[in-house]
């Protein structure tokens, strides 16, 4: 890494108004990184446990959690870390290892989304043909597609950003950023600029039509169908819809604050909007599964009072 820039270290710039309440923001980072933690496992566990959940409608949303853990390992441990150290600087080697599980845990995320839009889709409009349509080969090959295909695409974007002559090595984020890396090269970044454009007309414009297209028919079929039909759609993609659209909020609020010039607003203010997609998304997931799917609510249950049966006996 050394031999493409002339640092071994870059500087978080985005922790300086953090200073004075550093231990404050450290506790509330620790129990938020807690309860997504066990949150996450807990639910995991429970859909691997019991063999009458291993179908696309809980595994799919099993990918969503592990995605979630993965992610909040990537953000969190260098959150804390940064939140207690008086210099507010990371490694290299170690900043762009965070762009690349953090670009992944985001692809991931939007892929298995996309993947999850088809499979309430295919239950809703093909009901009769929905278990030879969607088997358990074909629900892995779409969950390891979505894991590939983030892993391929990160994977070319931190290798064009490692190849680019740095100016300086200060991020003003909380976290290490491939668009501020960019910002910071010396060196034409035309082809960076190439990819990335390339990327979102395949990778995000395709995926969106998908979704669009999808729920275009489920409405379809909910407004010619039945009441019955309706019930079985809204209690179906509830889920799904709700952590779509947190999920677009928090990919519209990392774009404000990256790309947009936002100094005169409160400090404060673009450190939430780039905590956003690493926090809300994380801890609604299991919840909004959790509670509106009623056969992972009441496996939960059952484990608890299995837990609390042991310890009182």
């Amino acid at each position: 890494m050394n031999n493409v820039t002339k640092f071994s270290h870059f500087s978080l710039g985005g922790f300086s108004e953090t200073r004075f309440l550093k231990h404050i923001y450290f506790l509330v980072a620790m129990l938020i990184y807690m309860l997504i933690l066990c949150a996450n496992l807990l639910l995991i566990a429970v859909i691997c446990r019991n063999r009458s959940l291993h179908e696309p409608t809980y595994m799919f949303p099993c990918s969503l959690f592990v995605n979630e853990l993965f992610g909040s390992t990537a953000f969190f441990p260098l959150l804390l870390d940064q939140l207690l150290s008086d210099t507010h600087t990371v490694s290299v080697p170690l900043c762009f290892l965070q762009i690349f599980c953090l670009y992944t845990y985001v692809f991931v995320e939007f892929f298995t989304l996309t993947v999850i839009s088809y499979d309430r889709y295919l239950a809703i409009c093909y009901p009769l043909q929905y278990n030879s349509l969607m088997t358990f080969k074909n629900m892995s090959v779409n969950i390891a597609a979505a894991w590939l295909t983030a892993c391929i695409y990160t994977v070319c974007t931190v290798s064009l950003s490692c190849t680019l002559q740095l100016c300086g090595n200060v991020i003003n984020y909380i976290y290490c950023n491939n668009y501020s890396i960019v910002k910071l090269a010396c060196s034409d970044t035309k082809v960076n600029n190439i990819y990335g454009l390339i990327f979102f007309a395949i990778a995000i414009f395709v995926p969106l039509t998908l979704i669009f297209h999808t729920y275009m028919r489920i409405l379809r079929v909910c407004f010619s169908g039945s009441k019955q039909t309706r019930q079985k759609a809204v209690s179906t993609c509830t889920p799904h819809l709700v952590s779509l659209f947190n999920f677009a909020f928090g990919c519209c609020f990392e774009v404000i604050q990256s790309r947009l010039e936002m100094s005169s607003l409160p400090p404060l203010v673009p450190i939430f909007l780039s905590l956003y997609l690493f926090v809300c998304q994380p801890v609604l997931n299991p919840v909004i599964y959790g509670l509106k799917m009623t056969k992972i609510f009441d496996m939960c249950k059952s484990l608890f009072r299995s837990v609390l049966f042991i310890q009182l006996k």
